[in-house]
């Protein structure tokens, strides 16, 4: 019997995005927590992993000819899953380009600007006394991810789905559509709000998106526990 892959995994939405994916094409798995607020993501046999020190990754032990293979970046790993499972991935080049497309769009837009649209406004609060100082970073980001929501808003207009037919696209942009963190209202995108509640419905994405819940901490509190995970995870130098 073939090894389960590993995911190497923390619950956030990068996390979400592989949990969701290995439960929507019934990969088995086993669950490797790399808690960022307490630096794990620096321990070498991590960073051998993941060189970038970052989650999601994962270790395959049944990769190409038959010898294991480890992905970092969630984007190829979505697509290395796709290949492998044969699910949610087309195999014509125009569908798997479209997929592509959006695939990306999440990687290089979506999540870096939403990611700091949560920095702004949810954690940089906690870490300084002079708060004018975080004015300008809040409205560059929340316009920034404003615009973002409203251009899925117009893809959806006429389909279920970013590209079409359920795929890795959806995924991956899913677990970052988070209203409230991100200054944003969903009854401004309807068509994102049906998305959203339609992907929501379905029970891999629910079981994906709970997966080690209760590992995570509220790094916006206060308390010592919650700074020092910011520092470890806001206050990084090379190491």
């Amino acid at each position: 019997m073939t090894a389960p892959i590993e995911l190497w995994y923390w619950p956030t939405p990068n996390g979400w995005k592989i949990s969701i994916a290995l439960e929507e094409m019934g990969l088995p798995y086993v669950l490797r927590p790399v808690n960022i607020g307490a630096g794990e993501q620096f321990v070498p046999a991590f960073q051998a992993i993941s060189p970038n020190g970052r989650m999601p990754a994962i270790v395959d032990p049944d990769g190409p000819g038959r010898a294991p293979l480890s992905i970092f970046e969630s984007g190829a790993i979505l697509q290395y899953l796709g290949r492998k499972s044969g699910r949610f991935y087309p195999a014509d080049e125009r569908g798997r380009v479209e997929v592509d497309q959006w695939l990306f769009w999440q990687v290089g837009g979506l999540g870096p600007m939403a990611g700091q649209t949560h920095h702004f406004r949810q954690y940089a609060p906690a870490m300084t006394k002079d708060q004018r100082h975080l004015a300008y970073g809040v409205q560059r980001y929340t316009r920034e991810t404003n615009r973002l929501y409203g251009v899925l808003d117009r893809r959806l207009a006429d389909r279920p789905y970013v590209a079409g037919d359920y795929s890795i696209a959806d995924m991956a942009i899913w677990p970052w559509i988070l209203p409230q963190a991100q200054g944003q209202d969903l009854s401004h995108f309807p068509h994102v709000a049906d998305w959203v509640k339609r992907v929501g419905e379905r029970p891999a994405v629910q079981k994906g998106r709970a997966l080690g819940a209760e590992l995570r901490a509220d790094l916006s509190a206060s308390g010592a526990a919650a700074e020092a995970a910011r520092k470890v995870l806001f206050g990084q130098t090379a190491r």
